[in-house]
């Protein structure tokens, strides 16, 4: 596959901070301008700038999630777009529909809906809801460095708190600990669960792959402030990557059961739609030396493909690499201990405060 712009990697800046290193074409916008020839047109290729925010007024918050291999029921994203830049995030393609690029507009021009917590409520006072969990960061992380600022998710958890809604949540940000209390009371009734995306332990390779995420160690001190607050938690060393960090499977996994975490689970990298062509780029920049050896095992999970849409396989993939993987992977948390326990949520406990007005 050839990459617009890889024949000339020196006519572009590298964006530190950034995963993404290109914005190519949204597919859903018949007119739009975009950069096929970088020859002359110094204008065109614009030096990086400051992530913008467009605060939104949503019609909707929840939405049921008809995946059966995703783990979950319905999610909620008070945010769309990510700055933390993770260069291998299946939402990418979602900031397609809000008129973005998957590529750097998903990590600089981030959508807050602001009317999160009053539509949760509303959700929640609907009568024919019968509680189920619902996820926070189903798509986009609830804990981004804009929640510091906005409080979105926090308004969230208090909601939910309100009616006695069990909510699970997965982060990388350890801005989560600002809301450990909350946390802790939910978890007093099983009303919460926290997963924490741990994908590397070289902070090397996550300052290019995981921008403007927390740290490796930041990360272990969420799992073990948690745990020891009686928060469940669990880990996600997802997505494993062949050749980048396939091989920190047992590491990453003792860390996290070292400080607490009881459940653990991963899923393999699948390169879909634009994100194809976002990661590869990044690859060539990053890791030419070993970036054919990469490509080339990405697609042995997939049938020769860098995807697979196939429920119950993408996320595990086939073939000799993903079967080595998945069998570390059960051989290591056995070994810890971990999923020995199965996690419920108690959805008993669900009731709409009596002191509200009605509404005619």
């Amino acid at each position: 596959m050839t990459l617009p712009f890889s024949d000339t990697p020196a006519s572009f800046p590298y964006y530190k901070g950034r995963g993404a290193q290109v914005n190519p074409k949204n597919k859903y916008l018949a007119a739009e301008y975009a950069q096929e020839h970088p020859e002359g047109i110094d204008e065109w290729w614009q030096a990086d700038v400051p992530t913008q925010i467009f605060e939104e007024s949503a019609k909707t918050l929840v939405n049921k999630v008809d995946s059966p291999d995703v783990g979950m029921w319905y999610s909620m994203n008070p945010y769309q777009g990510c700055e933390h830049g993770c260069i291998y995030c299946y939402a990418r393609n979602s900031h397609q529909f809000w008129g973005f690029s998957a590529g750097l507009d998903f990590e600089r021009k981030i959508v807050a809906k602001t009317n999160a917590p009053e539509l949760l409520r509303k959700f929640l006072n609907n009568k024919n809801w019968v509680p189920k969990p619902l996820s926070l960061s189903g798509n986009t992380d609830c804990y981004q460095p804009l929640e510091r600022k906005m409080w979105l998710t926090r308004q969230c958890l208090e909601v939910a708190w309100e009616y006695r809604q069990p909510v699970g949540i997965i982060t990388k940000n350890a801005l989560v600990l600002r809301d450990k209390y909350i946390l802790q009371k939910m978890a007093e009734h099983n009303l919460i669960c926290v997963y924490v995306s741990l994908t590397t332990l070289q902070e090397d390779l996550r300052q290019k792959m995981e921008p403007r995420t927390a740290t490796g160690v930041q990360r272990l001190k969420v799992i073990r402030e948690l745990s020891e607050l009686g928060v469940p938690v669990g880990v996600m060393t997802a997505p494993i990557i062949p050749g980048l960090n396939d091989h920190e499977i047992p590491r990453l996994l003792e860390q996290a059961a070292e400080n607490g975490a009881k459940y653990a689970g991963y899923t393999v990298v699948r390169l879909n739609d634009a994100v194809k062509i976002i990661f590869q780029d990044w690859l060539q920049k990053n890791f030419p030396d070993r970036h054919d050896k990469v490509w080339h095992m990405i697609e042995s999970l997939h049938g020769g493909e860098v995807n697979d849409s196939q429920f119950g396989r993408r996320m595990r993939g086939d073939g000799n690499i993903a079967d080595i993987i998945r069998q570390q992977f059960r051989v290591q948390a056995k070994r810890l201990g971990m999923n020995q326990e199965k996690f419920e949520f108690n959805t008993s406990l669900f009731a709409r405060p009596t002191n509200q007005l009605k509404l005619f």
